[in-house]
């Protein structure tokens, strides 16, 4: 296992000989000539088990940049993302033997990094939130599509809503949870959830309806 110091060190792409030594027990046995990528998860976790910081460092490698837009569209800032995405994998090497692998390893992660950001966002709770604007306040009804834009643009908008507004809207529209587990998970009401997340989808409609019309307006520019 390793703590905040020891991630550092992954993170840093430190993999020396002398840190593989250093670890508390021996390595499990791994394929030799094996291309990371080729490496079984079974594999990973049982080395990242047995003391192996080159494993340690496959695990990371494996997830990070995956982990990170996670972490991203709970935070305001990549700072905050990466306190976000480090706090997350110290939780993971730590709690590593707990895994019961009746998931897959990137469910159980995933599941981790949105623990760390809501920890972060409970912590942070007390700030002042970014101003809202004026935006209308019901959509009645009315769907709007997210895949018509870049993944930058999305994540922009996404940052600019206030922070009781971005959880809810990560929570109900991308990672799946229902309105009760969301209050639970936050300490609101299943009605708060849902008026959150409401309020949350007309902004981003308004945002993007904003955004359109820049595009627009560009084209006739030219």
């Amino acid at each position: 296992m390793v703590g905040s110091a020891g991630l550092r060190s992954l993170l840093a792409g430190g993999n020396s000989s002398a840190s593989v030594a250093a670890a508390s027990s021996p390595p499990a046995p791994v394929r030799s000539l094996v291309h990371p990528s080729q490496l079984t998860e079974a594999e990973i976790i049982d080395g990242c088990l047995a003391g192996s910081r080159l494993m340690q460092k496959h695990l990371y490698d494996r997830f990070a940049a995956r982990m990170m837009a996670v972490c991203l569209r709970y935070a305001q800032t990549t700072f905050e993302a990466e306190d976000v995405l480090q706090e997350g994998f110290v939780t993971v090497f730590t709690n590593l033997s707990k895994f019961r692998r009746e998931c897959p390893l990137e469910f159980w992660i995933r599941r981790i990094m949105i623990n760390a950001a809501l920890r972060q966002h409970r912590r942070n709770s007390g700030l002042v939130a970014m101003s809202e604007g004026e935006y209308p306040e019901d959509l009645a009804g009315e769907e709007f599509t997210l895949s018509n834009y870049a993944f930058e643009e999305l994540l922009t908008l996404v940052q600019e809503l206030a922070p009781r507004y971005r959880i809810v809207f990560n929570l109900f529209a991308i990672e799946g949870y229902g309105h009760k587990e969301i209050g639970e998970l936050l300490g609101i009401s299943e009605g708060t959830s849902k008026s959150q997340y409401s309020r949350a989808r007309v902004i981003l409609k308004t945002k993007l309806e904003r955004l359109d019309a820049h595009r627009s307006n560009g084209i006739f520019r030219k």
